[in-house]
């Protein structure tokens, strides 16, 4: 005869003898768990605490605020905070000045993340192979990252410079002297297509080694056996690179793409120094300044920035939710 078990309340909760027994130490152990990871984490936490108070200050709490103040109709220096809803955003969506700026900062970002990642990776593709004085090179091609976009701006302001005859000057004196002199340009000052592709080259020469930098770490990281087993079956060096090293380069790649994209749609000072006032260059972050500042469009402003950041987020959160995908992948 099989004996059933004890029972204490209903059949959901029936126990045995035994059972009622180790229950508790279980409990007793997960307490005990919790206690020691709690006695770990506390002092990160505490280290951590201040950044994570006065990011939340500086950047989530005056995103907040610009949100608001964008659903309100503050126009002048005197704060008006009245709510008004989207009716901001109705306006910038019918705005052509916002459209037009739109288009130039998409023309920027496709020849600026064009340019930097096709010279860092030639750059890369270069360096890789163990060349004499890498080190030297390095930092030669690292060094324009190094200097500030107001100073990149000012340089390139001069070669860039769209003068004529003895005025002749920069790049356009370049190719004077070499005979090139149908290849004269304008450049920031000429039909909006070319200005604003113009002023990518700066910044693809600012950035352009950081993204070598990145290529060349992507590119050592490959391991040698993997190489090696691509030659003993027969592959060439072109076969290596393109079937072994170009798809472990993907992350990179895309690393590199979403932060120069990054970089492009929230770009002010390089504009504003070569030429802050020329309509050929605005690009959203250089009217989001004009709204403000001589305008006093206050809420006109924080609307753009609202977009601005949205802008961003779109780019931003599809990567970092691709790179905790992958790295919850076995």
């Amino acid at each position: 005869m099989v004996r059933q078990p004890r029972t204490t309340g209903d059949e959901k909760t029936a126990t045995t003898p035994g059972q009622r027994q180790h229950r508790p130490r279980t409990v007793n152990r997960r307490a005990g768990r919790r206690r020691a990871r709690w006695r770990k984490t506390w002092p990160a936490l505490l280290l951590v605490s201040p950044s994570l108070i006065l990011v939340g200050i500086f950047v989530y709490g005056f995103l907040g605020w610009n949100l608001r103040v964008s659903v309100t109709s503050w126009q002048g220096f005197a704060p008006v905070y009245d709510f008004v809803g989207i009716d901001n955003y109705i306006a910038l969506m019918n705005d052509p000045i916002w459209w037009r700026d739109v288009r130039h900062v998409l023309i920027f970002t496709l020849v600026f993340v064009i340019g930097a990642l096709a010279v860092g990776f030639l750059l890369a593709l270069l360096m890789e192979k163990g060349v004499r004085g890498e080190n030297f090179f390095r930092s030669v091609f690292l060094f324009p990252m190094a200097i500030s976009f107001i100073a990149t701006a000012i340089i390139w302001r001069s070669l860039l410079d769209n003068g004529t005859g003895e005025n002749t000057a920069g790049i356009n004196q370049l190719f004077a002297y070499i005979g090139l002199d149908a290849l004269h340009s304008d450049w920031h000052k000429s039909d909006s297509t070319w200005a604003i592709s113009a002023i990518a080259l700066p910044a693809g020469w600012a950035l352009s080694g950081y993204i070598m930098a990145l290529f060349l770490a992507g590119m050592r990281g490959v391991p040698d056996e993997l190489r090696e087993a691509a030659r003993v079956d027969g592959a060439g060096e072109g076969r290596v690179f393109w079937h072994v090293v170009r798809p472990m380069l993907w992350p990179t790649t895309m690393a590199a793409v979403v932060l120069l994209a990054h970089i492009s749609l929230k770009t002010f000072d390089l504009m504003f120094a070569i030429d802050q006032r020329s309509p050929r260059i605005e690009t959203p972050a250089l009217y989001m300044y004009h709204s403000v500042f001589p305008g006093s469009f206050y809420a006109r402003g924080a609307t753009i920035a609202t977009m601005l950041v949205i802008g961003i987020a779109v780019l931003i959160i599809p990567y970092i939710w691709y790179t905790m995908r992958s790295e919850r992948r076995p």
